[in-house]
């Protein structure tokens, strides 16, 4: 889940043109970050990659949904290729759409659709007025604005798959793929260090195995959050094979500045701990959570410790 709480479900869909009589159509789906599902590019069946999908969709809703998928491909590609021939748009080209919905922890929702041209944001449609809304001012931008204003058939059916299916068919995954939704991953941090100058010494926290997403990771100077600025820099959160998370975090000081230095990684499944990994010591501790766990352990070996005594 999100760090909000709310869950979305997102279609992506990538047409790559050609030329007016060849389209390379690519499509995909996913319920947060999960995989879901795939479409077919010969074909443009779904396929589905989690079990617990079929049970989630039956047979009937999943077909129906299938047979809506098509029809709107069809218009699309029909629509963007009429677009490019009487604009004179240059072929090769691509043709992106992210659309879906997302439900809040409060029940409340909402869905969206965005289209994008060559990378650029092209236009997106307000589900709630049934407008569509251009991003940028060209002349291709305005003559799909102004195709689809008059194509009232594509809208509706747009307004019917997001505004009603997709939320329906949102609960319903919520549901059935509630494990993999709630599933969590440990991370694993390790701190070693760069030597690129005399003069500089790098310090790279690596972070990896999490799940889910988010996450934060910090340095710590002699036990002070180090601020932002030019000697810190942290990477974008990458993917790994496993379907777990990683990302580095590398920060610029001085050789023997005669401070302390410690990376510091929150996460939703450390609860309400954290892990310290000091520069120069190969432990991992963890802190802001274990005070009275640890208190205990020194109470109950103190308590052995004199019983021990007592019995010699």
């Amino acid at each position: 889940m999100s760090p909000t709480g709310s869950v979305t479900l997102r279609l992506l869909h990538t047409s790559t043109f050609q030329n007016s009589s060849f389209v390379d159509t690519e499509g995909l789906g996913f319920l947060e970050d999960i995989e879901v599902a795939s479409l077919d590019k010969h074909n443009w069946n779904i396929r589905f990659y989690q079990p617990w999908v079929h049970a989630a969709l039956p047979r009937g809703d999943w077909k129906a949904l299938e047979d809506m998928i098509k029809i709107y491909l069809h218009k699309f590609t029909h629509l963007i290729n009429e677009g490019a021939t009487e604009n004179g748009v240059p072929y090769p080209f691509v043709a992106q759409c992210r659309a879906g919905c997302e439900i809040y922890p409060n029940r409340t929702s909402r869905a969206f659709i965005y289209a994008a041209y060559n990378g650029q944001d092209l236009l997106s449609f307000d589900l709630d007025n049934h407008t569509w809304i251009p991003s940028q001012d060209t002349n291709i931008s305005q003559y799909v604005l102004d195709v689809l204003q008059n194509y009232t058939a594509l809208s509706e059916m747009l307004e019917v798959l997001f505004n009603e299916s997709c939320i329906d068919d949102l609960q319903v995954m919520m549901h059935y793929g509630q494990a993999a939704l709630e599933r969590q991953e440990l991370p694993v941090a390790t701190v070693f260090a760069r030597t690129p100058s005399p003069a500089q010494l790098l310090l790279v926290c690596r972070v990896t195995g999490f799940y889910p997403r988010p996450i934060s990771v910090a340095w710590l100077r002699d036990g002070q959050e180090v601020p932002p600025g030019p000697a810190l820099s942290t990477s974008s959160i990458l993917p790994n094979a496993d379907l777990t998370y990683q990302l580095r975090s590398i920060l610029a000081v001085t050789p023997r500045d005669g401070h302390s230095y410690a990376c510091r990684v929150r996460h939703r499944s450390l609860g309400t701990r954290s892990l310290l990994v000091p520069w120069g010591h190969s432990e991992v501790v963890l802190i802001a959570g274990l005070g009275a766990g640890l208190l205990a352990a020194v109470a109950m070996a103190v308590i052995v410790v004199l019983w021990v005594r007592r019995r010699r």
